[in-house]
């Protein structure tokens, strides 16, 4: 399912959430012109669970390891990456924001993308493959959404073969599908090595840790 936009209209002008996707673009253009710089550029930005679950279990605090469960966030890995990433977050991240206020989404933002990430380290704490790409934070953003908005309605493409309908869809649906698929994939690709493929728990974890943090941030909002 691909979605073209939904039906809730942001009070606010989501000034974070457009400087994310900004940022996300910018830092792919800066990865398309390192040329054969570019591996090295990954493996220093990206996180390697093996390495990060060292870190943690050692009771490290090395800088490096820990700071790309960040920095990960804003790099890709292909155009469709980059543009798939930043189409849901465009459509759903704004009302997000526009909850929690500027600020506060940024922070939500950065935290629910570490935990997808940490998530994903937990799963597969043994992997050299990168982790790249906002898809974890972002489903922090899905999470979020699927609480606040779950009446929501999503204009989606639904591809079927040569045919491609548009129908609105429930938010509560499309999302509580999007989760059941990553966590379905996380499980049976469970005790199967990382291949550099889709981060599914990290997907599901992101959206886990983006439903839990939603009140905690909200009581503080209010507060």
């Amino acid at each position: 399912m691909i979605p073209l936009r939904d039906t809730i209209k942001s009070r606010t002008v989501p000034y974070v959430n457009y400087t994310i996707i900004a940022v996300c673009g910018v830092v792919f253009l800066y990865e398309l012109s390192l040329g054969a710089r570019l591996e090295r550029f990954i493996l220093a930005m990206a996180v390697t669970p093996a390495e990060v679950s060292t870190t943690i279990l050692q009771g490290d605090v090395s800088f490096r390891p820990l700071a790309t469960l960040v920095s990960s966030m804003f790099i890709h890995g292909g155009w469709m990456h980059l543009i798939g990433n930043m189409l849901y977050l465009y459509i759903f991240g704004d009302n997000v924001e526009d909850r929690l206020g500027h600020l506060g989404y940024l922070l939500f933002y950065v935290l629910a993308g570490a935990g997808a990430a940490l998530t994903e380290v937990y799963f597969q704490r043994g992997s050299t493959v990168p982790l790249l790409g906002a898809s974890g934070a972002i489903a922090g953003v899905l999470g979020a959404y699927f609480l606040l908005y779950p009446r929501s309605r999503i204009l989606t493409v639904i591809p079927l073969f040569v045919f491609f309908p548009v129908v609105e869809i429930s938010a509560f649906f499309f999302l509580g599908f999007w989760f059941l698929m990553q966590f379905v994939q996380g499980a049976l690709s469970a005790g199967i090595p990382a291949d550099g493929g889709v981060a599914w728990w990290a997907h599901a974890g992101g959206f886990v840790v983006g439903a839990v943090l939603l009140p905690l941030f909200l009581l503080a909002r209010r507060a």
